[in-house]
């Protein structure tokens, strides 16, 4: 499972966040002038690629205007974190960093695919589904959006679970883990070294688990007056709200992070963070070595410092930098 992350972890330069991913065998880190993808490759070593962000998604105007932001920063999020896994997978069978496999058709067609299979999975069954119940059962348009919500939420936990028994699954898992202590560690100002990033949580408020979990419920909120007869228009409707659906997720991941000490917010982010517990696991000191490799070169590109992460750390984890 792709383990995507809005942004989070602020900074000195405002409302700015970071985040990333988990990838095959490393991290994936987002700053905002560059991202950054650590994996550890067959020898052992760690590789690690740069390439800036695109100032017209990251920087512009447009992004920073709330609802519009997270649609925008989803998208690139999906495409940025397909091509990062492309490249991760490379370089963890011990292809050349600069591999094709990064960009280009290949990274398209994968991403076109993903999108389908979710969308027939996680849209098209549970509206179908719960069109049924309306239809056959005589339940309620409130009803039958509480059945599609119902199932669509099952279907998402089934899928967590069940990938999850995967080894190579649990593994990306594990790096998740090591991403949200990287992350947790920043945020609290601590030395980023392994020992120090050990001790923070594998949860974070602004995972994208979370924000998954918030999309379905919203989801249902919004789609209980479009309960079609038409298999078309429902279906449909769904599809053309889903942008509208994720801005205003996103907005409430970032009010609930900034209010997460209020006992109401606490209580609505408390069901976000268990089920992390299913995409995250605990990770090894190598795999918060590669989640610290990643994180460093998107702080030295914002022109931070990086709390105790001292040179011999890195130069320990054997890492290279890639060209953009």
């Amino acid at each position: 499972m792709r383990a995507v992350h809005l942004t989070k972890g602020a900074n000195a330069l405002g409302n700015f966040y970071y985040g990333g991913q988990a990838v095959i065998e490393g991290v994936m880190m987002r700053g905002r002038q560059r991202a950054a993808i650590a994996v550890r490759d067959p020898n052992g070593g760690i590789v690690v690629h740069e390439e800036p962000l695109p100032a017209r998604i990251y920087r512009s105007r447009v992004s920073q205007i709330p609802f519009i932001r997270g649609m925008v920063l989803l998208w690139d999020a999906l495409v940025l974190g397909t091509r990062s896994l492309m490249w991760s997978a490379d370089v963890a069978i011990g292809e050349e960093e600069g591999s094709q496999g990064f960009s280009g058709p290949m990274a398209w067609g994968t991403l076109l695919i993903s999108l389908a299979v979710g969308i027939g999975i996680f849209i098209a069954v549970p509206a179908v589904l719960g069109g049924a119940a309306e239809r056959w059962l005589g339940v309620s348009k409130l009803g039958a959006s509480l059945i599609e919500g119902v199932v669509r939420l099952v279907l998402f936990i089934g899928y967590i679970v069940l990938i999850g028994r995967l080894p190579d699954v649990r593994r990306v898992f594990s790096y998740h883990g090591a991403e949200h202590k990287t992350i947790n560690a920043y945020e609290a100002g601590a030395p980023l070294n392994p020992a120090s990033v050990a001790r923070y949580s594998t949860l974070h408020t602004r995972c994208g688990t979370s924000f998954l979990l918030f999309v379905l419920v919203i989801s249902i909120i919004l789609f209980t007056p479009l309960q079609f007869d038409n298999w078309f228009l429902r279906i449909g409707s769904r599809l053309l709200l889903v942008p509208v659906v994720a801005g205003i997720a996103y907005e409430f991941l970032r009010f609930s992070t900034q209010h997460q000490n209020n006992r109401v917010m606490r209580l609505l982010i408390a069901p976000g963070l268990a089920m992390q517990r299913l995409t995250t696991r605990e990770p090894d000191e190598t795999m918060l070595e590669v989640a610290i490799a990643a994180l460093h070169p998107v702080l030295v590109a914002d022109g931070l410092e990086v709390p105790g992460a001292a040179a011999p750390v890195l130069a320990a984890a054997a890492v290279s930098a890639g060209g953009s």
